[in-house]
């Protein structure tokens, strides 16, 4: 498009281009019948017109495009020297005739509001409000024109050029319009929310309402009053004292003025004229299809709409399948792994409840729903039941507290209250339940009197046959029936493998509820908790603190060969294999990290979500664990530790069954063993399903390596962002979309999900539940969390966001957002630990007692709270920790 100018009229949702974000959806309002004061867009092609003319620009867009965000300097340097240059060039006498040919014809006798209105502005996924300028009662040709060009230059202020670094936003493809919109003088005005801002809860709207123009509330001049109306009724009014307001001078441009005493404390906006203007938020909202984020203002009896764009903080909601008020748990803090998921991997996950449908193979969403690049449970039914709420809020506490405390919430929820259990879902799944859950009591109740060692060592072999069964029946098809059978697979492996499985975890937590409480009824609760501990040190079985066990063996075999452990701090994942055997010893240590990795190279940090990479396809993943190990720990004394941690639990026992009666001993005796050797069990049932993860995506990534081979695909890592009908309806020749436009698009949405942050606990309103912990004995300015492994530390704190970017040195606590087992090698190197996410029973916690040092859980934001290298008072015992330094 070649004109600088288009009217109001002109403009709808499809000109965004040439308006920008702010123009697109004045216009759009306009000719949608909304009140909206009329103007005009001076166009995009203007503003590049205006810099074609410039010798200059280019070069000092070369120097913008060096800059990080935390370079404040050079940003405020180079944005000032381009502002400066925009504001002194000379418009082209056709464009300032255009723009005051349209500024006559819309009334130059009115006073106008000038505004920037960027092409990344006011869009579904980035609002851009607040970045450039604004310019108020505009009158006159001479205001009209320089607010323009300051508007242009506006596109380089410092937050601007901060906010599009932050997004990753070209500054080149970026482009400026800018909207003239007649004045409006309105006696009271504000913002509306068509949902509310803070809880996230659809259908509520907040409106902001003050004197005078908005810009005193926007600037955080004046507190405003805050109403809110759902479903047609004023649910709230708090009315707020109104100091100041800001008035249009007759002149042009505005005064801040007070506001007499007696009329401070007024309500700005009448009932009606509220519920009014909430009906009207709600049209607009239907009219985009998305929440809106409004600007208003009340002129006599008349309301104005003077700007709406999408609210882009919200969390989405998950599709689902009705209307009915339902409580979603993130899967991701269940699992300890809160990082976005692409397609692939939300895929694999909704598929594991797929034995509780009615019809297995049905593609619909069931239990599971994902959102936000998360998978979120559906805990509604299992909360109605009463028998099993206690159970379940127990078991999600020893998870991570500040979840239960939300699901609690939940359960009082007025939407939990009102709503019904569907009786024909819930007999549906209890049929479906009812003989699983009998076959595996009864497991437990065999496995409770069969040997202890026994036991663990059907499970390692369990494990295995079901892999290899699997196996066989996915080599026996090919192509998109495999695949077929993948799909199958992932459908009966919680109820025919992990359940199982779990039966012996099942037995050892029994075992240690009952054991806990024989020993504090025998010796109290301190010792009790004492004795507990020191039998839960290096338990036998346990396969993560076996891979981290092997982990320093081969840290030590490191440290035999100078040349290898040279490497190895500098290598790379591009000919990883070929260099390490140029290097003296590399051979041997070759084969040591072979064996390794035919036993654990399934694994991976986020390991639940099959498109992380493993550590057999990229082995270099390790090597910053077991740098650490090397600089952090001696020549064997990781298994030195690990035989302490045995003795330790064996002189527990010893003292146990010496101050015991002969009565009580071999009772205790035997569920001491049950306790060590089926607590061992702990990582079992997620071992299972990790193995055939991998099982799964050595067929898939070989599927991709034909797609992409084939120029399907454009790499074979596109299929992560395929789900799995795709990818079988991609290899079947099946599917008809434009593979590659698609991939793309869920490229961007994948990284627009990296900035969001997941809420534990949400509802159907998408309403975000956060509960309440109750508070712990932490001194003032202390950051609380829940305590789960007790001990006194200080030391170096170590900001790790993924294990592969470890440095850990001797004395440092670990912060991470998160722990898994692919971050069990790190525990070995850290003498702390501090995690976002957890309970008791997380995986962080329960290696951390296993380890021996303290470790304190749920600290929100505890990574970017704390910074890397700071010195840091752990109090894993109380549970909180304080910056020292």
């Amino acid at each position: 498009m070649d004109k600088y100018v288009l009217s109001f009229r002109e403009i709808d949702k499809s000109c965004l281009p040439y308006v920008g974000g702010k123009g697109a959806n004045l216009g759009e309002m306009s000719q949608a019948g909304f009140p909206v004061p009329d103007g005009f867009c001076v166009t995009t092609y203007a503003y590049q017109v205006l810099l074609l003319g410039s010798e200059e620009i280019g070069e000092l867009l070369e120097r913008l495009d060096e800059l990080r965000q935390e370079d404040s300097d050079g940003i405020k340097e180079w944005g000032g020297r381009i502002r400066e240059h925009i504001l002194s060039m000379t418009m082209p006498e056709q464009m300032e005739h255009a723009i005051l040919d349209a500024w006559t014809n819309s009334g130059s006798d009115k006073a106008y509001a000038v505004r920037s209105s960027a092409t990344a502005e006011d869009l579904p996924t980035a609002s851009f409000a607040g970045q450039q300028d604004t310019y108020l009662n505009v009158r006159g040709q001479e205001q009209l024109l320089h607010a323009v060009q300051r508007c242009w230059a506006s596109l380089f202020t410092d937050r601007a050029i901060l906010y599009r670094i932050k997004n990753r936003f070209d500054h080149r493809s970026v482009f400026l319009s800018v909207v003239v919109q007649q004045m409006v003088f309105p006696e009271v005005s504000g913002i509306m929310f068509t949902a509310d801002p803070i809880s996230g809860r659809r259908g509520t709207v907040s409106i902001d309402a003050s004197f005078g123009l908005g810009e005193a509330l926007v600037s955080g001049l004046v507190s405003a009053d805050l109403y809110q109306v759902r479903g047609g009724k004023l649910l709230k009014k708090q009315i707020s004292r109104k100091r100041t307001a800001i008035y249009s001078l007759p002149e042009g441009g505005t005064m801040t003025t007070d506001i007499p005493e007696q009329d401070q404390e007024k309500q700005a906006l009448r009932d009606a004229n509220i519920l009014e203007l909430a009906k009207l938020g709600q049209s607009i909202e239907a009219h985009y299809g998305s929440e809106q984020d409004i600007e208003w203002g009340l002129e006599g009896d008349k309301l104005y709409i003077l700007q709406s764009r999408p609210i882009t903080t919200l969390y989405p909601v998950p599709e689902l399948p009705d209307e009915e008020w339902r409580v979603l748990l993130s899967f991701g803090h269940i699992q300890m792994m809160t990082d976005p998921m692409r397609p692939l991997a939300l895929s694999f996950i909704s598929k594991l409840p797929g034995f509780l449908k009615e019809d297995p193979d049905s593609v619909d969403s069931f239990f599971f729903y994902p959102s936000g690049g998360r998978m979120f449970i559906d805990f509604t039914g299992p909360l109605k039941m009463k028998p099993a709420r206690k159970v379940i809020l127990k078991v999600l506490g020893s998870m991570d507290a500040k979840l239960a405390a939300a699901a609690a919430e939940a359960v009082q929820h007025e939407g939990f209250q009102s709503g019904k259990l569907p009786g024909k879902a819930v007999r549906r799944m209890a049929g479906k339940l009812v003989p699983i859950a009998f076959d595996r009591v009864m497991q437990v109740m065999r496995h409770k009197k069969a040997d202890p060692e026994k036991v663990a060592a059907w499970g390692d072999a369990f494990i295995e046959e079901a892999v290899v069964k699997h196996e066989r029946a996915i080599a026996e098809a090919t192509g998109a029936e495999r695949l077929a059978r993948i799909r199958q697979q992932l459908g009966i492996l919680l109820p025919q493998v992990v359940t199982k499985v779990a039966t012996g975890l099942v037995v050892g937590v029994q075992t240690a509820g009952a054991l806990k409480r024989e020993l504090t009824s025998l010796f109290g609760e301190k010792q009790a908790e004492q004795y507990m501990s020191q039998l839960n040190k290096s338990l036998p079985g346990n396969v993560t603190s076996e891979m981290g066990l092997e982990l320093g063996d081969l840290a030590d075999l490191a440290r035999q060969h100078p040349e290898v452990a040279e490497y190895l701090q500098r290598a790379e994942a591009k000919d990883f294999q070929e260099r390490l055997l140029a290097c003296r010893g590399g051979q041997a240590f070759r084969q040591a990290l072979e064996a390794f990795l035919r036993k654990h190279g399934m694994r991976c940090s986020g390991e639940i979500d099959i498109t992380k990479p493993r550590w057999y396809e990229d082995p270099t993943l390790i090597l910053p664990s077991l740098l650490s190990h090397m600089r952090t720990s001696s020549n064997g004394e990781h298994r030195r530790k690990f035989q302490q941690g045995v003795k330790e639990a064996e002189v527990a026992e010893r003292h146990i069954l010496e101050q015991t009666g002969a009565m009580k001993r071999g009772k205790l005796k035997k569920a001491i063993k049950r306790y060590r050797y089926l607590m061992g069990m702990r990582e079992h049932h997620k071992y299972a399903v990790i193995r055939h993860f991998a099982l799964y995506k050595k067929v898939i990534m070989e599927e991709a390596r034909k797609l992409a081979k084939k120029g399907v695909l454009a790499e074979e890592q596109d299929v992560y962002f395929l789900t799995m009908e795709e990818l079988i309806a991609l290899v079947d020749g099946t599917f008809y979309r434009d593979v590659r436009s698609m991939v793309e698009e869920r490229k961007h949405q994948h990284e627009s999900n990296l900035e969001r942050e997941v809420p534990r606990v949400m509802t159907s309103e998408g309403e975000v539940l956060t509960g309440k912990v109750k508070g712990g004995k932490a001194p003032e300015g202390a950051l609380e969390g829940t305590a789960v492994s007790a001990g006194i530390v200080e030391g170096v704190a170590r900001v790790i966001m993924k294990p592969e970017d470890a440095q850990l040195n001797a004395g440092e606590i670990l912060v991470a957002p998160f722990t898994d087992p692919g971050w069990t090698p790190l525990f070995a190197s850290a003498v702390g630990l501090v995690i976002e996410v957890g309970g008791l029973m997380s995986h962080g916690s329960v290696i951390a007692r296993e380890y021996g040092i303290p470790a304190v859980a749920g600290i929100d934001n505890a990574t970017s709270v704390i910074k890397d290298g700071a010195r840091i008072r752990l109090n894993g015992t109380e549970g909180y920790v304080q910056i020292l330094e």
